[in-house]
């Protein structure tokens, strides 16, 4: 707005735009801001060559949210700070020692001087200047003819492909040890080091016009090389042919699998910029497409716009004070930056004159940075606060639990992608089956290789692949095999066999199938193409293959029919727990009988010492595992809250007999006893479904453990819902990917209909590996097909729709 700027709550350390900062005032009575203006200048060329200054004023926020990167050679900026005194907006101008108290003095420089979350964000390595090797100059070159070919690498010592390094000595390329973004090898470049000295090397796939990754194993450490041109010519390699592509992946590396770049990011085409409310393209924030790709197709499902930007005024209003930390306030406003239209505006008339009469052209600082909401949304992840590639299907996985224990309103938009999946077991031998049923959110189609239609074509390319290896030429044109969709259809509902099957009415191993089918369908289906697996020597790959995916798809005949008539269900009896004779020191087991076979439970050591840390007596750490069925430290610690005014509180722990029921205690923390608890793979479901535990457990007892009716019982007892202990989740236990809780008190919303969709949207991957490569996504909006390739969006011509890697499908209303 015209006054600009960001301003920071001095007792709370909270940014606020100057829109939101009326209400922050009246909300907490806090008055004493201190107010940050950045003014940019855009450098003009002058006369004598030099730049001239073009002042504008900038709003911090924006300029901190959006994708203007002023710290390129195209801006300058300086700051200015004041401290404002509200309700009268009383300015202080800083620096200001005389007039401020000390301690205000010393806030407000330890802010200023305070790196933002963004600038935190940014890897500390990068910021190294590396340092010239000392061999650079000196290194000498081995005159033994090696030429390295322009492709088609492979280490002389094994047979990997990737993680590549030419020792510049002798020409050997071998490969480097494992590193964290998945590539890696068998460390056979460092054990030619050791034998023979050479000390550079550098990695095949880097070499550009303007330099190329360079590592001293003397050194232990990358470095430069001044002489790396000569070096490389030594070997045949022409450090001017070797050119960046514009996703910044060399041709030397992607030359095997240049089609797939090309054809899913519609190179070669000159694509139309599409600008507007659902346009706005997002920055890469390292290897962040994954999340780009992923939150541009959720945003683009009405269920989530409503949920999230059609209730942005409420969330803000009820934002707690640190709204950096709340998943509704962040999902709120990216999906404001995504659907507002404000970060995607066209260039202006007088801008596109500007630039051809200058015969040059600058991109517009259009689309957002999502950087504070990847900074809370993989808070804690190991994988995606990370600055790696990662899988968009497992990122999708933790969104939507993400969704699921953050409610906003009365509408969980995650409803849409919900589904049951009932899963038949069937003993060959008996014939008997078992049916069960679980949740899930997206179906994983298998890939289909042995049903691929140009099985010559495939033939003959291997075989000229494996003669242009041997002889050192660049591979042929790649040929990928076409699948046919109803193959992958029918893998999917093929009886898959269960491995180290146990049938209860054999009483002992016996060979099984497994059968899944839709026990309801989605509002929106999304489907994953499992082209990602693990080739004979364990290293992950990628299936290239083309697949016609349709726009119009019907699964209604993957509706579950559930048990038949003619069918007879296998005993509910679990197999029996085999005990060893020597239990492991400080293992501690409780035998019990259940339902006439035998269980063992564990005492978790790692969770008793974790509390005997905190002070505790040990045998009181160890019964509070024991009575909370080793669900973890956290669970263990409420029971030691309440039970620790008990006079044997620090007794220690005395285990039942057979048969015996379990120990007093267990009923104080909700558990019931041990001799009447219900199966564990029931329970399991009833929570997988949403329900609490306590919930589950009262449900089955009171229905003589009978899944289908425990759930008719929970939904006819509504009110024992709220009463009921806080879930897992709130107890800071792990969900399966696959099985996510739902935190309503009228348990999980199926919204079950036709089987009938249409495709409109998918995301593509291009590389070797989900953790490297690049993600798109593809959406239909306005009925086209619109790219969306991090802050590139256009129309699209041709959309991939063979090669994608996650579709999304919405209903066909009957």
């Amino acid at each position: 707005d015209s006054e600009g700027g960001l301003y920071v709550c001095m007792n709370t350390f909270l940014g606020f735009g100057r829109e939101h900062i009326e209400r922050h005032y009246r909300k907490t009575g806090q008055c004493v801001y201190l107010h940050l203006k950045r003014r940019l200048t855009e450098k003009v060329p002058g006369a004598s060559g030099g730049a001239l200054p073009k002042r504008r004023n900038a709003n911090l926020f924006l300029d901190l949210e959006t994708n203007g990167d002023f710290s390129s050679d195209d801006f300058e900026y300086e700051d200015e700070a004041k401290l404002v005194i509200f309700p009268d907006h009383y300015e202080i101008s800083l620096p200001n020692i005389e007039e401020l108290p000390a301690l205000v003095t010393i806030a407000c420089d330890a802010l200023l001087s305070a790196k933002s979350p963004y600038r935190k964000q940014e890897p500390d390595s990068w910021e190294e200047e590396l340092q010239a090797s000392k061999h650079a100059k000196t290194l000498v070159q081995l005159d033994n003819g090696v030429r390295i070919p322009p492709s088609g690498w492979k280490c002389s010592k094994c047979d990997l492909r990737e993680n590549l390094w030419l020792n510049l000595t002798d020409g050997s390329v071998l490969c480097g040890k494992w590193f964290f973004d998945g590539s890696g090898g068998n460390g056979h470049a460092m054990e030619h080091y050791k034998e023979t000295g050479y000390p550079l090397a550098v990695k095949l796939g880097t070499i550009t016009p303007d330099g190329a990754d360079v590592y001293s194993f003397d050194e232990e450490e990358p470095v430069l090389d001044p002489h790396i041109a000569k070096h490389l010519a030594h070997f045949g390699i022409d450090m001017l042919q070797m050119q960046v592509t514009e996703n910044g992946l060399r041709d030397n590396d992607i030359k095997p699998r240049v089609s797939e770049w090309e054809v899913i990011q519609e190179a070669g085409v000159k694509l139309k910029p599409m600008y507007g409310p659902g346009y706005t393209g997002m920055k890469n924030l390292g290897n962040s497409c994954y999340l780009n790709a992923v939150m541009q197709a959720i945003f683009s499902i009405p269920e989530f716009q409503r949920a999230y930007v059609g209730n942005l005024p409420r969330i803000f209003d009820y934002s707690p004070l640190d709204p950096t930390q709340d998943f509704n306030t962040q999902m709120a406003k990216l999906g404001h930056g995504l659907l507002s239209g404000q970060n995607s505006k066209p260039p202006m008339k007088s801008e596109l004159i500007e630039q051809v009469m200058k015969e040059e052209h600058k991109p517009q600082h259009n689309g957002i940075s999502p950087r504070m909401f990847k900074a809370l949304i993989s808070k804690g992840h190991p994988e995606f606060s990370s600055n790696r590639q990662q899988d968009a299907h497992e990122f999708f996985l933790h969104l939507i639990n993400l969704v699921e224990r953050n409610p906003v309103g009365s509408e969980n938009p995650s409803d849409v992608f919900r589904f049951l999946v009932e899963e038949r077991t069937q003993c060959c031998q008996s014939r008997k089956v078992r049916y069960t049923e679980r949740v899930d959110y997206v179906m994983q189609l298998p890939v289909a290789m042995e049903a691929a239609t140009n099985k010559d074509e495939l033939i003959a390319y291997e075989l000229k692949r494996r003669e242009a290896e041997a002889a050192r030429r660049p591979p042929p044109e790649l040929v990928r095999a076409k699948i046919p969709f109803s193959a992958c259809l029918q893998a999917f509902s093929e009886p898959n066999n269960v491995e180290d099957f146990w049938s209860s009415a054999l009483q002992a191993k016996s060979a099984g199938v497994k059968t899944s089918r839709f026990a309801s369908f989605p509002e929106y289906l999304v489907v994953q193409i499992k082209k990602f697996t693990f080739g004979l020597d364990w290293i992950p790959k990628k299936l290239d293959v083309s697949i016609d995916m349709p726009d119009f798809l019907d699964i209604s005949h993957l509706r579950a029919r559930g048990l038949q008539p003619e069918e007879e269900e296998l005993p509910d009896i679990a197999p029996p727990i085999i005990i060893p004779d020597d239990p492991k020191v400080g293992e501690i087991r409780l035998l019990y009988f259940r339902r006439s076979f035998l269980v063992a439970l564990d005492i978790d050591e790692s969770s008793v010492m974790q509390l005997a840390e905190m002070g505790f007596p040990l045998e009181a750490c160890r019964k509070a595992v024991y009575y909370t069925g080793n669900l973890g430290a956290e669970v263990a610690f409420n029971w030691i809250i309440a039970h620790m005014e008990e006079p044997d509180f620090a007794e220690p722990l005395v285990l039942p007999a057979f048969g015996e029921a379990a120990l007093s205690g267990a009923a104080a923390f909700g558990a019931v006893g041990l001799d009447n608890q219900p199966p564990e793979e029931i329970v399991a479901i009833i929570i997988s479904m949403g329900f609490q535990r306590n919930l589950a457990i009262q449900a089955l007892k009171a229905t003589n453990n009978n899944l289908e009716r425990a759930l008719e019982w929970i939904f006819s007892h509504p009110e024992l819902e709220e009463e009921s202990e806080p879930s897992l989740d709130t107890m800071g236990i792990e969900n399966n990917a696959n099985i996510l809780p739902e935190t309503g008190s009228e348990g999980p919303r199926i919204k079950d209909g036709s089987g009938r969709y249409e495709l409109f949207g998918f995301i593509s991957h291009m590389g070797t590996s989900t953790m490297s490569g690049h993600y798109v996504c593809h959406l239909k909006k306005e009925g086209r097909w619109v790219l969306f390739n991090d802050l590139r969006v256009c129309a699209s011509e041709r959309p991939p729709k063979d090669l994608g890697y996650i579709y999304f499908y919405h209903r066909i209303p009957s």
